[in-house]
């Protein structure tokens, strides 16, 4: 089973490492002791309260366009830069901790009136997503 630091499992909840610590003392997660004496949780207590976090928050309302899709992967977050020439544009958006890239035409940016604040989701439908690790 996999264990992670406490500061490890802070940056991956997005929060601070008071608040896992808050978590631990209110029952939420359990620690153990790693062969160096540190509190380490478990990575799938880890999992199922992201989880249960991701659950708690309804952003549908941030997306105006929310409707039924087929398309399972969906991220809320803030257009952060726009870069456009007469037909194509890259629109980055930061959503959470993750930054999104995507390129899209120049069109499309207008009529969605995309710029640097403006709330968007990105909406992913692949068919090919590479998963890396860390070797145990």
């Amino acid at each position: 089973m996999s264990h992670l630091r406490i500061s490890l499992a802070a940056r991956l909840l997005g929060v601070s490492d008071d608040t896992v610590r808050r978590w631990i003392e209110a029952g939420r997660l359990t620690t153990e002791q790693d062969e160096s004496g540190r509190h380490v949780v478990s990575g799938v207590d880890v999992v199922t309260l992201a989880q249960e976090l991701a659950a708690e928050r309804d952003l549908a309302d941030l997306d105006s366009g929310a409707g039924i899709r087929s398309a399972r992967n969906q991220l809320t977050g803030l257009v952060s830069r726009v870069t456009s020439d007469t037909v194509m544009s890259q629109v980055e958006m930061q959503c959470g901790p993750y930054r999104i890239v995507s390129l899209i035409s120049t069109e499309a940016v207008r009529e969605l009136g995309l710029e640097v604040g403006s709330v968007a989701t990105a909406v992913i439908k692949a068919t090919n997503v590479t998963i890396e690790g860390v070797r145990p």
